[in-house]
Formats: C-alpha cells, sequence, structure tokens
C-alpha cells in the first residue's frame, strides 16, 4: 500500500522522490553484494558461486527526500535450462518496470558475450542507465581506461563509474546518480522498511545459500526450498520453521545428508545461527530432504517456487 508523504513544513526543501532501480548483469558480477551495501543490510544471499539469486529481490532505502526501491535480479545469460531461462526472464521483464538501471560488470574479468548481450537490450529500452565497472579495488588502473573505453563504445552516453561492492568504494557516487533517476512522488514503504519480502521467503534463502556454500558441483543448482511450517511461539520467544529441501536426483540426496547427517547437520546449524540474529529469537529449525527428480525442469514446479 503507498504511504502518503506528509506534507512538507518547509516549502524550500527539494521536492521528495521515489521510484524503482534494478540492478543487472551477467551471474556472479556482484549484484547482490551491492544491494546489500546499498542498504547497509543483508538482504540478498550471496555467494561465490553464479547463479545464486533465482528470484528479483527488492531493497528498498529510505532517505528523508526520496525512496529508492533497488530490484535485484537473477544473472543475465546465455541458457537452454528451463529453470535458466525463467531466471533471465524475470530480469529483462524488470527491465520494463523500472525508472532506472545500474549496470554491473565484472572489471577483473573484463567484458564477455553476455555483457555485449546485455549492452544491446539496454540500448534498446532506452531507460536511464549507469555503467559500474566492479571490483576495481583488483584491478590496476592501466587496464581500468580501456575497459571503460570499451563501456562507452557498447553502451554509449551513460555514465562509467568504477566501485567495489565489497568494499563500498563510490557506492555514495552511484546512490547519489540513481536518485536522479527517480520522478517526484511518494514513498511506496514505511520508513525503516528494507525488504517486501516475507520470513518465510528469507528462511528458504538463507538456508538455499548455506546449501550453495556447503556442497560442490551440479548439488546447489540441483536443489531448491521450501518452507513447510513458519510458526511463532511469542509466549516463549520462539519460531519454530520446517523446511524440505528438494533435489534433482536420488544421488545429490545422500551428498546432502552427508555421513551420519553431518552436512544437513551443517547446514541447519549455519542457518538457524543466522536466522536467529536477522529475526532477533530463538528459532528451532527442522529439514528435511526430498527427492523431486526433473523439478527444475517442470514448468509447474518452478512456478510455484516463483520462476
Amino acid at each position: 500500500m503507498v504511504t502518503k508523504l506528509a506534507e512538507n513544513e518547509n516549502q524550500g526543501a527539494p521536492p521528495h522522490r521515489s521510484g524503482f532501480v534494478a540492478i543487472v548483469g551477467r551471474p556472479n558480477v556482484g549484484k547482490s553484494t551491492l544491494l546489500n551495501q546499498f542498504l547497509g543490510e543483508k538482504i540478498a544471499i550471496v555467494t561465490p558461486k553464479p547463479q545464486t539469486t533465482r528470484n528479483r529481490i527488492t531493497g528498498i532505502r529510505t532517505t528523508p527526500n526520496s525512496q529508492v526501491v533497488f530490484l535485484d535480479t537473477p544473472g543475465i545469460h546465455r541458457t537452454r535450462s528451463l529453470m535458466n531461462r525463467r531466471m533471465v526472464e524475470i530480469a529483462l521483464k524488470t527491465l520494463k518496470e523500472v525508472e532506472g538501471i545500474l549496470w554491473l560488470l565484472d572489471a577483473r574479468e573484463g567484458i564477455r558475450a553476455e555483457d555485449e548481450d546485455i549492452a544491446r537490450i539496454l540500448e534498446e529500452s532506452k531507460v536511464k542507465a549507469l555503467i559500474l565497472l566492479n571490483k576495481m579495488d583488483l584491478i590496476s588502473k592501466g587496464k581500468l581506461l580501456p575497459l571503460m573505453e570499451r563501456c562507452a563504445a557498447l553502451l554509449p552516453g551513460r555514465e562509467i563509474i568504477p566501485i567495489s561492492a565489497l568494499k563500498g568504494e563510490n557506492v555514495a557516487l552511484v546512490l547519489e546518480l540513481a536518485e536522479k533517476f527517480l520522478p517526484e512522488g511518494p514513498r511506496y514503504y514505511p520508513e525503516g522498511e528494507l525488504t517486501d519480502q516475507t520470513e518465510r521467503f528469507v528462511a528458504s534463502e538463507i538456508i538455499r545459500e548455506k546449501i550453495f556454500l556447503l556442497t560442490r558441483e551440479e548439488i546447489p543448482y540441483g536443489t531448491a526450498v521450501t518452507i513447510d511450517e513458519f510458526v511463532e511461539r511469542e509466549e516463549k520467544n520462539l519460531i519454530v520453521v520446517k523446511a524440505t529441501i528438494h533435489v534433482d536426483r536420488e544421488s545429490h540426496k545422500p551428498i546432502l545428508i552427508g555421513k551420519k547427517g553431518a552436512m544437513l547437520k551443517e547446514i541447519g546449524i549455519r542457518a538457524r545461527e543466522e536466522l536467529e540474529s536477522l529475526l532477533g529469537c530463538k528459532l528451532f529449525l527442522e529439514l528435511f530432504v526430498k527427492v523431486q527428480k526433473g523439478w527444475t525442469q517442470d514448468p509447474n514446479t518452478l512456478t510455484e517456487l516463483g520462476l
């Protein structure tokens, strides 16, 4: 529900601005890290593996004069699998719903074919955009200049800013310029709200993050997490969460459980500790593993998972 902006008693104050800004780029360039840096809080899960983000994640930054609603999107890449195509479709659809776009590239890895694809998409969209060269702290200035020239050729007329999403370098400048994308308007969300994601969704994402961090090869890509139960017991300052980890293959189940349940226990411990810190109360977390063969290619299952 749109929150009405109170009338500003100071007639000389600048007009309030609000709107939506997408963070786009190919997989694993630091989009979720940048969103978290913007907000000063962990809203999006982050792992070293590509294609960690599967859904669109909302991050809300509110100041006295503006409210920027950032939309972190799945990585845009060339793919054949149904799940990954759905992820790319989410990102492309987002580009049509925003006032501005932050195109993030990995300066250390340079420009790849998928970056060139994104440049063509952004040129056709005509939405205002900034080009952000991430991981500037990991390359020399001598290598940065030709990369900036290449970006200028790919997407002419856009400002190019080297940044470090992890260390926060030049992030304040990006925020200042992103705010200028926005039209005058009221706040969309109450002050203090950082995301519109439900606690159930956040719980499923944090569990999935731990799977990505603790497992290898194709296993994290063939898993999904659903929350079966999320019950608050206020009298005990306790939340009870029961979740199912869906795996694509029978052979993945024993690996995910681990010897004498060690892997599943470690996933549960790490997820529980982070959720307790986030939610500010004790949490009882119970995990189950279920084989659901072919779920990554099943349109109905993907739709149920928001893909």
